[in-house]
């Protein structure tokens, strides 16, 4: 089994900074991408930014500047580190790591549970 566990999220004004971080852990032989992706209240799920095992990130346009992704491939962490927060940020964050399980070699997607990131203006 894989487990991927999110910490970091709470409240904050707009204008302010939180650090998001995730572990992965378990059965992992290898990970591959890890990332962030966000759900607002009735929306769909998207993208925020993600980073290979070589340190090439990617971010939507919304955060560009604003967000810092960075990674830890020794410990199978991942970090978001969010300034410049606007309302518009407000979402349940979630961490997705790309893994390759440990025991069956069966590359698969492995999601936390997320983190509820609130932006107050």
């Amino acid at each position: 089994q894989v487990h991927v566990v999110e910490s970091g999220g709470g409240l904050v004004q707009a204008g302010g900074s939180l650090r998001l971080s995730c572990a992965a852990s378990g059965s992992i032989f290898r990970i591959n991408a890890m990332g962030w992706y966000r759900q607002a209240p009735g929306k769909q799920r998207d993208l925020v930014a993600t980073i290979t095992t070589g340190g090439a990130t990617n971010y939507a346009d919304s955060v560009k500047g604003r967000f810092t992704i960075s990674r830890d491939n020794a410990k199978n962490t991942v970090a978001l580190q969010m300034n410049s927060l606007k309302p518009e940020d407000t979402a349940v964050y979630y961490c997705n790591a790309a893994a390759v399980h440990g025991l069956t070699r069966t590359p698969l997607s492995y999601w936390g549970q997320g983190t509820q990131v609130t932006v107050s203006s």
